[in-house]
């Protein structure tokens, strides 16, 4: 964890899934490489790019002309910012929007975008005509190392965060690093989240690394595309052993239960995003460990200092307007939680902590123990 990457080489991961592997393209400019994989890898191709408002400002045309210079054909079709796209509305935008862009079976659909975006345009190519295959081109930290790699799509529904969607893996991926320095310092911030998942759950060396560099991630150094690399290594790895999520790659959900409830409960909007949710909830996962006699209180104070030194929420009061909504009601959390999809027959499935660097899944957890916890750090909040 010591020996960054130079800050001007680019590196390829390798997602090991057999016939369906495919490479994550990490570095400062590889954008405009876009146009030359993509015709290596779909000789006659035609593209149809899935991005949004504010991503298409800045990063469109380049995509466009990184496409065309390879003399691939494509088309754009740009859906609103924000988790509002990841909707049954949002996905018939987009799914309809393909079909009129008469893309095939061979063609590809290249998702240009944050989380969302890649969330939204994976499943409608997992949908359309039965399976169009389609390509990440994540623009947030959190895209880069998360949701573009592993092959989860999705949408959101009014009860519940991802509880409808599919596993669909891209067959490439492009994680241009320059293109985060358009991100606002609030977006960075919650795409770091994830990062440092990756040290809590599986690497307490690349944790520790964190803390001692994170800064040079924030300002673009050479730290960034190490950490991206680092996180997308660990993550393909554990999606090569368990693509579909039935025991290790459930431990990638550290934070989430708690986090999605949050994001629930303040409407999937701009006062939570997903990685401060994550943030908020990686916290709680740590309590509720130390409660249960899992972690020592002072692993659960330097996962709080750090991520807090980061700038991410990291208690329920950080949140906005988190009185309002259900957020300071124990009972609507849990009825939240209950959406959750590791819920198994009634029974919560948790990922929890016996120390910085090795998360543990632990299923049929009472839900009157969380409740309870909920209750308290609730009634602290107040």
């Amino acid at each position: 964890m010591t020996a960054p990457l130079k800050h001007s080489a680019s590196l390829t991961v390798e997602v090991a899934l057999g016939e369906r592997a495919y490479d994550i393209i990490i570095g400062r400019d590889v954008l405009q490489s876009l146009g030359a994989r993509i015709a290596a890898l779909r000789p006659g191709a035609r593209t149809a790019i899935v991005t949004d408002r504010t991503v298409a400002k800045h990063w469109l045309k380049q995509t466009e002309a990184a496409l065309s210079e390879a003399g691939i054909a494509t088309s754009a079709i740009v859906v609103e910012e924000g988790e509002g796209s990841k909707s049954y509305a949002g996905l018939q935008q987009v799914s309809e929007a393909l079909i009129a862009a008469k893309i095939e079976r061979n063609d590809l659909v290249v998702a240009l975008g944050g989380g969302v975006v890649g969330d939204l345009a994976g499943f409608a190519a997992a949908i359309l005509r039965r399976g169009v295959d389609f390509v990440q081109v994540p623009t947030s930290l959190l895209a880069q190392v998360d949701s573009s790699v592993g092959g989860k799509t999705g949408i959101n529904s009014p009860r519940g965060k991802n509880l409808l969607g599919a596993f669909h893996q891209p067959v490439l991926v492009v994680a241009d690093t320059a293109v985060l320095d358009t991100l606002s310092p609030r977006q960075f911030r919650a795409g770091y989240a994830e990062v440092a998942k990756y040290g809590l759950l599986g690497d307490e060396a690349f944790f520790t690394w964190l803390e001692a560099n994170h800064a040079g991630i924030f300002t673009g150094g050479a730290a960034r595309e190490h950490a991206i690399a680092t996180s997308c290594r660990a993550k393909a790895a554990i999606v090569a052993r368990d693509e579909r999520e039935t025991g290790e790659r459930a431990l990638l959900n550290l934070g989430h239960t708690f986090g999605h409830a949050l994001e629930a409960a303040t409407g999937f909007s701009d006062r939570l995003f997903h990685g401060e949710g994550v943030a908020v909830g990686m916290v709680l996962a740590a309590e509720f460990s130390a409660q249960l006699g899992m972690i020592g209180a002072s692993d659960v104070v330097r996962i709080r200092h750090h991520l807090a030194e980061a700038g991410l929420p990291t208690h329920l009061q950080d949140i906005a307007g988190f009185t309002q909504e259900g957020l300071a009601d124990a009972d609507a959390l849990m009825a939240l939680m209950a959406q959750d999809k590791k819920v198994k027959r009634g029974r919560l499935t948790f990922i929890l902590l016996e120390a910085i660097g090795r998360a543990v899944i632990a299923p049929d957890i009472q839900p009157s123990l969380v409740r309870d916890f909920l209750a308290r750090k609730l009634a602290q909040s107040n």
